[in-house]
C-alpha cells in the first residue's frame, strides 16, 4: 500500500497563465479529459481551476467567456502538499479544508495533484468512487 503522496499523485500537469480565458481552459479540460488545471505565472503556482470552478465561478456570473479569464475562476487560497507528505496526513487535510484536489509541491515548483479519486483508487478500488476513478473515461 503506497504511504506517500508521491506514490499516487498524478504526475502529468496542465498549466495555464492567468490571463487565459475561461474557454480556453474549458477546451484544454476537454481536450486532455481531465476535471483541473493548475493556474502558474512564470514558475510560480497562482491557483487551481476545477471544471466545477468554471461553471460556478464564471459561466454562472455570466458574460463572455472568451473574455472573462480564468483568475476570475480560480481558487487562489491554496492548500498544498510535499511528494514526501504521508498519505494520511494529507487525506486529513483534505478532509479538514473540503478540497477534492491538492497540487503537489517540491521546493516552490507543482511536481503533481493527488485527488479523491486517486485515494480511492490506492486505499478503497471496490468502491463505487476508486471504480468510477480507475475506469477510462467516456467519450
Amino acid at each position: 500500500m503506497a504511504q506517500h503522496v508521491r506514490d499516487i499523485m498524478t504526475s502529468h500537469l496542465v498549466t495555464v497563465e492567468p490571463q487565459t480565458s475561461v474557454t480556453t481552459v474549458a477546451q484544454k479540460m476537454r481536450d486532455e479529459d481531465i476535471g483541473v488545471v493548475l493556474v502558474t505565472e512564470g514558475e510560480e503556482l497562482r491557483g487551481l481551476v476545477s471544471d466545477r470552478d468554471l461553471v460556478v465561478r464564471a459561466l454562472a456570473e455570466g458574460g463572455d467567456p472568451e473574455q472573462r479569464t480564468v483568475a476570475s475562476a480560480c481558487s487562489g487560497d491554496l492548500l498544498t502538499v510535499t511528494p514526501d507528505e504521508d498519505l494520511d496526513q494529507a487525506v486529513r487535510l483534505m478532509r479538514e479544508h473540503s478540497v477534492r484536489r491538492v497540487p503537489v509541491v517540491d521546493q516552490g515548483h507543482a511536481v503533481g495533484i493527488v485527488s479523491l479519486g486517486d485515494l480511492a483508487i490506492e486505499r478503497d478500488p471496490g468502491s463505487a468512487l476508486g471504480d468510477i476513478s480507475a475506469a477510462k473515461p467516456n467519450q
